[in-house]
């Protein structure tokens, strides 16, 4: 193997490329090396600069260190997309092509098969096949999805070069077989990724959530006394934790209210049965003896002494008599 150089790289791949027939797989081969050819030349990026890998569905570009990584990001952030809709825009339906493209730099070398392998070269290609990055190529109108490693981020991206929006820039996590990647995606993240926190952004603090003592745990495990208690100093973890405080008596349930309530049935004072009709207003006021019956005491006028009516009464008889004190609406 021969010993590794450094390199930008450059990974183009076709959106659901197998999902085309052999014929349309073949056309859309050579239309990828148009698309990318096109995009180099528009850049100044000789032939001689760089090397390809031909992947089937994807192509591979080792760009030579000479050629400044700016002049490689601002090819693809604008020449790319624009000879790929070029070349869409005469193709028929099943012809077209979206692409994911990756730029990356670090080490590469050529084993004795003639095949680049290396490290950085292995995590460029999960950033290509990384979920998210499909997921941003088909939740976005464009036909291109670009994500660049934290290596260029950190280098060339974030330094705001002429033609390179860096506020356009998200940082995220992709998945991978071998763990999370970090790297930064151009344009909005799709609706089933997320976007990492900015560097030294921290998220705000948890509200600390107070015990049954009344007090919220403090830092480094201590203690800090609630709205109860008065401070704000924090205890040590030396110091035994407070137990619960008892928990207070319930309060004596008020007493009803006085009076007497019927709710149905023939209610019974002393044993003795209320007899007879018994009418009342709601909110009335009652002057004067109320007799019930004949029971502890004379039977009205009119009445026998069981406190029945006689049964030849009439009905003016059976009325109450003014002033004799019963009950009825005033």
């Amino acid at each position: 193997m021969n010993d590794p150089v450094n390199r930008t790289m450059l990974l183009v791949d076709i959106e659901k490329f197998s999902d085309r027939d052999d014929v349309e797989q073949a056309f859309l081969r050579r239309m990828l090396y148009d698309v990318v050819d096109r995009t180099m030349e528009r850049a100044g990026i000789d032939e001689t600069l760089r090397l390809r890998a031909d992947q089937g569905d994807s192509v591979m570009e080792f760009i030579d260190p000479n050629v400044p990584v700016p002049q490689v990001l601002r090819s693809v952030i604008s020449e790319l997309p624009a000879q790929l809709k070029a070349v869409n825009r005469m193709a028929s339906r099943g012809a077209q092509m979206r692409l994911r493209t990756v730029v990356a730099s670090g080490f590469i070398a050529l084993d004795e098969r003639g095949v680049w392998v290396g490290g950085d070269l292995n995590h460029a290609c999960r950033l290509l096949d990384a979920d998210l990055l499909r997921a941003a190529l088909r939740e976005r109108p464009g036909d291109v999805a670009l994500c660049v490693s934290q290596s260029v981020w950190t280098g060339i991206v974030r330094h705001h070069h002429l033609g390179i929006p860096a506020e356009e820039f998200h940082e995220v996590t992709l998945a991978s077989k071998n763990g999370p990647l970090p790297a930064w995606l151009l344009g909005p993240v799709p609706a089933s990724g997320q976007a990492a926190p900015s560097p030294g952004a921290a998220g705000p603090a948890p509200t600390p959530v107070p015990d049954a003592s009344g007090e919220r745990p403090g830092p480094a495990g201590g203690t800090e006394a609630g709205p109860s208690g008065g401070g704000s100093a924090s205890t040590s973890t030396s110091t035994p934790a407070a137990g619960p405080a008892p928990a207070a008596a319930p309060a004596p349930a008020a007493p009803p209210p006085a009076g007497i309530h019927f709710t149905g049935g023939a209610p019974a004072f002393g044993g003795s049965l209320v007899m007879g009709n018994q009418h009342g207003v709601s909110g009335g006021r009652v002057d004067g003896d109320v007799v019930m019956g004949s029971v502890g005491g004379p039977p009205r006028p009119g009445r026998a002494a069981d406190g029945h009516a006689p049964a030849d009464a009439t009905p003016d008889e059976d009325a109450p008599s003014p002033g004799t004190g019963e009950a009825g609406p005033r």
